[in-house]
């Protein structure tokens, strides 16, 4: 792929980072790149003091650097940033906010050498993964102690992943063809200030729920199927009195997975029901309110992506100039703001799921779906599975992005923890993948144990698939393999995939509402 002075689409983010798709620069790119370092140049051959050109940084920025020793003072910084600990940082995060500063040196706009940016693009595309770590980031000045790591493997230092297993980096680059780079003027500070990681992990999260909303509406399709509930109440007229675009979109969704449904007709009249739960009738309203979120997030990743994040900045009329554009705050809302939808989802889909279980709610099922009640349990424990998710869930929830704690001196007295706020957000995706997967299972087994009533064409398909890898009702055995089957297909968009080709659904994604066009 060629990364160019345009903004990334967020698919090639994505598939760059899952799937180790190599990049280079495109020509446009490399004739921006020329052109800012030149400037760069010009102002390091100057007796006039340039902030990361030839000062210091941060708190020191009032000292001037003298020429001979302005290469050690980018090691010095590199090596001094790159301060992370803990865990590492998933594969597909390091190779996305990789991808992200590649596209801001392309931009022409942070005055790096072409040596430097197509070395960063040769280690991206080498398969070799920086090891990054989980702690380090304020999101301000940007992403630095991880985007810091990435740059000490340039210069050939510190770890790397290849093919899973973490080794010295200059071994492995030796390995890999590559030679470690020596920083010039500038670049240690463009390889480093950038909101790449929040940004990385945003693209990524958007993504998952993108396929997380839909099955979210499956989910709820087969709870209100399996349940005896109505669809009365997602009639389009209905939903119209209430405009909103996620909700339509949802309750469209549940209009047509349960069409045709004969456990549906069975009650349809006379059944002496007058309303349904709330988890069951107000299912659009919730799962709608993610795809707005969505929506919103999306629209300010698209101005993120078009954005070139460094300070200083290089000009077109060939100023450089210092600001501030390295504040996360705009990316660390939105990723606070995705986490409380995602816990909500998650809390309507555990709800639907304990309703199933109760003997007192569930409308003549057995006890917790058990196949012989008392000698087994059926699927009690899995409701506490989902029930430990969601309240960690809700603890997630809680926004980071209103922390702020001073660094630098109190020269960066205001952060963002940006990083924080989307760290928190990756796990609570993969916490709603579970809890959707725990009441489609649950769902599933209610749906069986209605025959010989059968359930409509779209759930009866996603039943099916799911049929394949967890067997239907019967005595006790063990769960935890089921449930992680289950997630597997409801990651992967499979169990929505068979739903909605039945349903005649298609695969659309959330309202955008984005304006980022490239």
């Amino acid at each position: 792929m060629l990364v160019g002075v345009g903004p990334l689409d967020p698919a090639d983010v994505v598939v760059v980072a899952r799937e180790g798709v190599p990049v280079a620069l495109a020509p446009d790119a490399r004739e921006a790149v020329a052109a800012s370092r030149a400037v760069v140049d010009r102002l390091a051959a100057s007796d006039e003091p340039v902030y990361g050109v030839s000062t210091g940084f941060g708190a020191l920025a009032t000292r001037h650097i003298a020429p001979a020793d302005r290469a050690r003072l980018q090691r010095s910084l590199i090596r001094s940033h790159a301060a992370g600990t803990g865990p590492r940082v998933e594969d597909e995060v390091v190779r996305a906010l990789m991808l992200l500063r590649l596209s801001t040196l392309a931009s022409g706009r942070t005055g790096v050498r072409l040596e430097a940016a197509d070395a960063y693009a040769a280690l991206l595309s080498s398969g070799l993964v920086p090891v990054v770590h989980e702690h380090g980031s304020l999101g301000c000045s940007g992403d630095l102690a991880p985007l810091a790591h990435c740059a000490l493997a340039l210069m050939g230092e510190g770890d790397v992943v290849d093919d899973g297993v973490v080794r010295p980096t200059a071994e492995a680059l030796a390995d890999h063809g590559l030679a470690p780079v020596e920083l010039a003027e500038k670049e240690g500070l463009a390889l480093i200030n950038g909101t790449d990681g929040m940004l990385g992990m945003l693209l990524l999260a958007l993504a998952d729920l993108d396929a997380l909303a839909d099955a979210a509406d499956l989910a709820a399709a087969m709870s209100v199927e399996g349940q005896l509930g109505t669809d009365r109440v997602f009639a389009a007229d209905l939903q119209a009195l209430r405009p909103q675009a996620g909700q339509a979109v949802s309750a469209a969704h549940l209009r047509a997975l349960l069409a045709g449904s004969p456990i549906v007709a069975s009650h349809r009249h006379g059944d002496g029901v007058v309303q349904d739960a709330y988890s069951l009738r107000c299912a659009p309203q919730v799962a709608g309110g993610l795809r707005d979120t969505i929506a919103h997030a999306r629209l300010i990743a698209g101005r993120e992506l078009e954005a070139a994040i460094d300070n200083p900045s290089v000009l077109l009329d060939g100023r450089v100039e210092s600001h501030g554009n390295f504040h996360g705050a705009p990316l660390a809302y939105v990723l606070d703001f995705l986490a409380i939808p995602v816990a909500d989802v998650a809390s309507m889909s555990e709800r639907r799921t304990d309703r199933f279980l109760d003997v007192a709610r569930n409308r003549g099922l057995p006890p917790f779906l058990a196949d012989d009640p008392g000698v087994d349990s059926g699927l009690m424990i899995a409701q506490y599975t989902q029930a430990a998710i969601v309240s960690e869930l809700k603890r997630l929830a809680v926004p980071a992005s209103v922390d702020s704690i001073p660094s630098s001196a109190l020269q960066e007295d205001h952060v963002s923890m940006g990083w924080s706020a989307a760290r928190k957000l990756r796990r609570a995706v993969d916490g709603l993948a579970r809890v959707l997967a725990i009441e489609i299972l649950t769902a599933a087994r209610g749906i069986d144990l209605r025959a010989p009533l059968r359930p409509g064409r779209a759930t009866g398909a996603a039943i099916a698939r799911l049929r394949e890898v967890a067997p239907g009702p019967g005595p006790d055995r063990f769960l935890a393999p089921e449930i992680d089957a289950a997630t597997g297909l409801v990651r992967s968009g499979e169990l929505v995939a068979a739903a909605f080709a039945a349903a005649g659904i298609p695969r659309t994604g959330t309202p955008t509402g984005s304006e980022h066009t490239s």
